[in-house]
């Protein structure tokens, strides 16, 4: 079969919550004053109790409220294709699959949480959220989810993002948001780093900071995160539970499941119901989060409590990071260009059940352009990380004669990526080396924590 397809009666009803399954404990959020470990109150002033409840959770499965489950229908579950057009165009013995989460209305996977995390808000009365996006996907997401439930977003999008994706922040407005390019001049932190830095790109570090500040300036306005946070990274999970039941159609089982990596939510959405199976000793998944080389958090960064943003306003996180104040490169996966990861997942990937990759613009778009001729779908230039990886496990089967079966996820779809494919059509996509001077030099602004 080519496609498989689950019925709406069998849309997953609870998310998996990895926490209690770790190999061992979380390092805890800190407060970004006191540097002792956040409890709920301090949350309050950002995110609705619900969502706090679940960042905070060790339960194993948490249900999915009835009107979320609801909205899911609109586009899940999902598809799972298997690749059979790109296995010939490679010669390989592998078997390859992908997880499409491009179906949603705003063509990614980030409505998985965008709608539960607008939801919980409108149950506590919040009128307006505000958050951050780099190329867009999330922004999008966020936007659509407010139309459902009339409440108002406001979205701090990457300058570099901005510019580059010009429909992104129209698809964004077409669904109601105020959408403003970061930095910005809205904000005291926006308003400080133009003045050091007058043409900045922005990253979502930056974003997440005037975003943060944005909400704690009014009463009636929460922020919401895309990615990193252990709430995010729970409501997608619906990815690879869905994923999970699709391969029991299929009579396979994935032995790699690879995902790009840019806070980590997609990948670990997918992954971590494999996981859950590697972690209890039922199966031997091998699983490798890809990265870009020119934000190389995992392959390339330290493991320690840093910011989520340049100003210092949220929560210490204990993740692999290359630093609050790193301004990576413009590369057109706007998405990917965040400066830390999601602490589950950075603890698999320090205990080793997590593999890392970083690759350049050039090599994913080489692999993007084949997968559109052979199998016709054009992907996101974040997906096309994720894609680059299945293609170097595939042509390592072939080379070992191996027929192993290979997972990825396809996060989002490349609609509004045109512009980066003109480049690499054109030989003009380039390539960023990164200095290590560059991220000691970003690392050596990491806070030092005074009590854990």
């Amino acid at each position: 079969m080519k496609k498989f397809v689950l019925s709406e009666k069998d849309t997953p009803t609870r998310w998996y919550n990895i926490v209690p399954d770790l190999p061992r404990p979380l390092m805890p959020p800190l407060h970004p004053v006191t540097h002792e470990p956040v409890t709920p109150a301090d949350l309050e002033p950002l995110l609705p109790r619900a969502v706090i409840e679940q960042e905070m959770s060790a339960e194993r499965w948490i249900d999915i409220p009835e009107q979320v489950q609801e909205l899911y229908r609109i586009w899940r579950p999902s598809p799972l294709y298997r690749a059979d057009r790109l296995e010939k165009a490679l010669d390989t013995p592998a078997r390859i699959y992908f997880k499409y989460e491009a179906v949603s209305p705003a063509g990614s996977h980030k409505p998985n949480t965008a709608v539960p995390q607008v939801y919980y808000n409108s149950v506590e009365g919040v009128k307006r959220v505000t958050t951050e996006t780099g190329a867009g996907q999330w922004g999008s997401a966020l936007s659509f989810a407010g139309s459902l439930f009339g409440i108002d977003v406001t979205v701090y999008m990457v300058k570099a993002s901005f510019q580059q994706k010009p429909h992104r922040h129209s698809l964004m407005e077409t669904w109601g948001a105020e959408v403003f390019p970061s930095p910005s001049t809205r904000t005291q932190a926006g308003r400080k780093i133009l003045a050091d830095e007058p043409d900045s790109p922005g990253s979502l570090g930056i974003a997440i900071s005037e975003a943060v500040e944005d909400a704690l300036a009014h009463d009636d306005t929460k922020f919401a995160l895309g990615s990193a946070m252990n709430h995010v990274v729970l409501h997608q999970t619906i990815i690879g539970l869905e994923a999970q039941k699709q391969f029991e159609l299929a009579d396979d089982y994935p032995d790699v499941v690879i995902g790009c990596v840019g806070g980590g939510s997609n990948y670990s959405g997918l992954a971590f119901p494999f996981m859950a199976d590697k972690l209890a000793g039922r199966r031997d998944t091998r699983f490798i989060a890809a990265e870009p080389a020119a934000c190389p958090t995992l392959t390339r960064g330290k493991l320690t409590y840093d910011y989520p943003d340049v100003a210092g306003l949220g929560p210490l996180l204990h993740m692999r990071t290359v630093g609050h104040g790193f301004i990576p490169a413009p590369i057109h996966a706007g998405g990917l260009r965040f400066h830390g990861d999601a602490p589950t997942l950075c603890l698999l990937h320090d205990d080793g059940y997590v593999e890392a990759r970083a690759y350049n613009q050039n090599e994913v778009f080489t692999e993007a352009v084949r997968f559109a001729r052979a199998e016709g779908f054009v992907m996101a230039p974040e997906s096309s990380h994720a894609l680059r990886g299945a293609v170097a496990e595939a042509l390592a089967a072939k080379e070992t004669g191996e027929a192993r079966t290979i997972l990825f996820g396809f996060s989002g779809h490349g609609h509004f990526d045109m512009g980066a494919y003109d480049a690499f059509l054109a030989g003009k996509l380039e390539d960023y080396t990164l200095p290590q001077e560059e991220i000691d030099a970003a690392l050596a602004d990491l806070p030092v924590v005074r009590a854990t």
